[in-house]
């Protein structure tokens, strides 16, 4: 304590209003009701009582997005699903964080080469705060993942995150890029025709 050891009475604490109101949002964080895919079972095992995501603050599982101040994508991001996210992002107030949970939100996953309808990694969606990789993650490693979202609010400058429609985001441009065997027409339909003729099954 240093000047004030011994000055002031017991239970008496000094700090900013900066350090205060991050103490407050690190430890309120209210996370919205979304699951895509398969990381959403892991995501409902750390909200139940053997991993009890709320001993961090955070069990207050939201189901509209203006009451959410955190989003935790736990799935598969299709590009038909990458619009309703966005929208919903939007929808959130400021500041908001965003969690990427599971290989296929971070980066396609095993979806990456021939998914054409996947998006390559919520990132093109959304701005990505932590990133949860696994296929799928434990809960103790969301759980870890909820922590980084923690130290990064206490090491927030100002009330806000910052403008984030300000940021450059990355957008889906809509072509999808093929692997080479399945760009050109001619080796598309020879590889399907090796593909369909791999698939029958074996005459016994």
């Amino acid at each position: 304590m240093g000047l004030l050891e011994g000055r002031l009475e017991d239970g008496f604490m000094v700090t900013n209003l900066e350090h205060a109101v991050n103490w407050a949002r690190e430890s309120s964080l209210w996370p919205m009701t979304f699951g895509l895919a398969c990381c959403a079972i892991e995501m409902m095992a750390t909200g139940a009582p053997r991993y009890d995501i709320d001993r961090f603050g955070a069990g207050a599982f939201r189901a509209s997005p203006r009451q959410a101040d955190l989003m935790i994508v736990a799935g598969t991001v299709n590009l038909k699903m990458a619009d309703r996210v966005r929208r919903l992002y939007d929808q959130m107030p400021d500041p908001k964080f965003v969690i990427a949970m599971g290989a296929c939100t971070c980066g396609g996953g095993p979806y990456y080469k021939y998914g054409y309808n996947v998006a390559k990694g919520v990132d093109l969606v959304v701005p990505v705060d932590v990133y949860v990789p696994g296929c799928p993650p434990r809960p103790e490693a969301l759980l870890e993942g909820l922590m980084r979202v923690q130290d990064k609010i206490h090491r927030m400058r100002g009330f806000t995150k910052g403008d984030l429609a300000e940021l450059p985001v990355p957008r889906r441009t809509g072509s999808v890029h093929l692997p080479p065997e399945l760009a050109d027409p001619e080796k598309a339909v020879a590889f399907l025709a090796e593909n369909k003729e791999r698939a029958k099954p074996a005459k016994a």
